[in-house]
């Protein structure tokens, strides 16, 4: 065989290869098309099913809301139907009413022509009466009834005077019992219990260890304590708590609180106790502020001066008889307050005027003069109302009463310091005795504080170290011991116990 017949042959059979394998490319994309177009109808075939499932529920539920709005619409007929009805009859109702008011409008028009017709027919007749009788007595309707009465005076004069009198008897009974109802009313709607102060605090404390900090080493701390507020400490065998005793409430109260922040703070020492001391007196001053305030708005009093209100606070740490003075002024203010009520007069003074009547004991340790004429002069200095200066100025009779609210004042006063339980004498004159101890020793020269503890049956007495020697010391406890066994009187012994403390302060600067 050649080679030029091998080519052939080659390219022959490269062609019909060639061929052939166009021939199979071709049998197979055939057959993939075919399941293309298979995979296609399959695909229609499911989004067509879908599609009516989609159709079947929109028309399901296209019926369901038809068939709701149906229901809805034939309950708002039904609804729109009964609401008509009673339109209707409310319609009715309305113009059978509006006719029986015409009908009654008519008829009383009817009547009230018929009464101005008999009226003047009865006008008519009585003029005719008169002017007969006119006529024959020759007296006119005055002079006949003056004649009439002076016939039945003269005739019965003595019964008229009797008659006179027992109403003039009868009028006094019926105003006093209207007074004592009045007074009665009032008491019973204020009839609370007035509490009185006691002589002693007491202070709780977290452990008994505090009492040792307290006490101090060799009683330092409790001294420096007692000099600086003033009151006795008392540590006995209570636990948890320690007593301070004193008769003067601001004092217990500025101590009491002193104690309190020292313990919660830890370190006592007598530099902390004078800090802590002073700290609480302006704190007691701002509580002072507050219970004026508190006062004047519970007896509804706003017409006075702030710093009139801030004097009447200091009657919160004042008592009479055992009786608090500020809680006496405010029960007074609204006794005052339902008195002047019933009898038409001022409430604002009647009020006011109590509520002040005793604000001159609130300085009258500090300044000359009754209680009254201070709490006059503080009024007027303040520029308060006359008529609230008239109306307290004379509860104690000091000055007349000018004016009804001066009267209810003092009834006032004495309805809230007469009722049972009201007042102690006998505290009130311990508390006396207290002060004027503290009085007789205040009134050396050389004084700086003093203290009356023990219930009066000590006084400590602090000098002023530049111009009281320890020899002026010891003759000064003696003349006041003197004094006080000429001019008080007292169960058993009184200690005099007169302290000199020399103090001298640098600054390193």
């Amino acid at each position: 065989m050649s080679l030029k017949l091998v080519f052939v042959l080659l390219g022959l059979a490269g062609v019909v290869g060639i061929g052939l394998g166009y021939f199979l490319r071709y049998l197979v994309s055939l057959g993939k098309r075919g399941s293309v177009e298979l995979e296609i109808k399959r695909k229609l075939l499911e989004a067509q099913e879908e599609g009516n499932k989609i159709i079947e529920n929109a028309e399901k539920k296209t019926k369901e809301l038809l068939e709701e709005s149906r229901n809805e619409t034939r309950e708002r007929e039904e609804k729109g139907k009964k609401t008509e009805e009673r339109l209707i009859k409310k319609e009715e109702l309305l113009d059978k009413r509006q006719q029986d008011i015409d009908q009654a409008a008519e008829d009383l028009k009817k009547n009230v022509a018929e009464i101005e017709t008999e009226r003047q027919a009865t006008e008519e007749l009585k003029q005719k009466r008169e002017e007969a009788l006119e006529g024959v007595a020759r007296l006119t309707e005055e002079e006949a009834r003056q004649e009439l009465l002076k016939d039945i005076e003269k005739k019965h004069e003595e019964d008229l005077v009797v008659r006179m009198r027992k109403l003039d008897m009868n009028g006094r009974e019926q105003l006093e019992k209207k007074a004592q109802d009045i007074l009665v009313t009032t008491i019973h709607r204020l009839g609370n219990n007035v509490s009185s102060d006691v002589m002693s605090s007491s202070v709780d404390l977290p452990s008994e260890d505090v009492k040792g900090k307290i006490i101090g080493k060799e009683g330092r701390n409790i001294k420096a304590f007692e000099r600086a507020t003033g009151v006795e400490v008392v540590i006995d065998d209570t636990p948890g708590s320690i007593i301070l005793s004193s008769f003067d409430p601001v004092r217990r109260a500025v101590a009491k609180l002193a104690l309190e922040r020292l313990i919660k703070d830890g370190r006592i020492q007598p530099a902390r106790i004078e800090e802590e001391a002073e700290k609480s007196r302006q704190e007691i001053n701002n509580i002072i502020k507050e219970k004026g305030e508190q006062a004047a708005y519970d007896a509804g009093v706003f017409n006075l001066d702030p710093r009139v209100i801030s004097i009447l606070g200091r009657l919160h740490f004042r008592t009479s008889y055992g009786q608090n003075v500020l809680q006496h002024s405010v029960e007074m203010a609204h006794i005052a307050g339902m008195l002047a009520e019933e009898l038409g007069a001022d409430v604002a003074i009647a009020k006011a005027g109590a509520l002040v009547h005793d604000i001159g004991k609130a300085v009258d340790h500090e300044i000359q003069g009754t209680h009254v004429e201070i709490g006059r002069r503080i009024l007027q200095k303040f520029g308060a109302d006359e008529a609230i200066v008239k109306a307290m100025q004379a509860h104690h009779e000091e000055y007349p009463y000018e004016t009804v609210e001066s009267i209810i004042v003092q009834v006032a006063d004495a309805v809230s310091g007469s009722r049972p339980g009201a007042r102690r004498d006998t505290v009130e004159n311990y508390l006396k005795r207290l002060a004027d101890l503290e009085n007789i020793a205040t009134s050396f020269s050389g004084v700086e504080k003093a203290y009356a503890i023990q219930a009066g049956r000590e006084i400590r007495i602090f000098v002023k170290p530049e111009t009281v020697s320890d020899l002026e010391a010891r003759t000064l406890a003696r003349d006041i011991a003197n004094k006080v066994e000429a001019e008080l009187k007292y169960p058993g012994e009184i200690k005099v116990n007169v302290i000199r403390e020399q103090r001298v302060i640098e600054f390193a600067r």
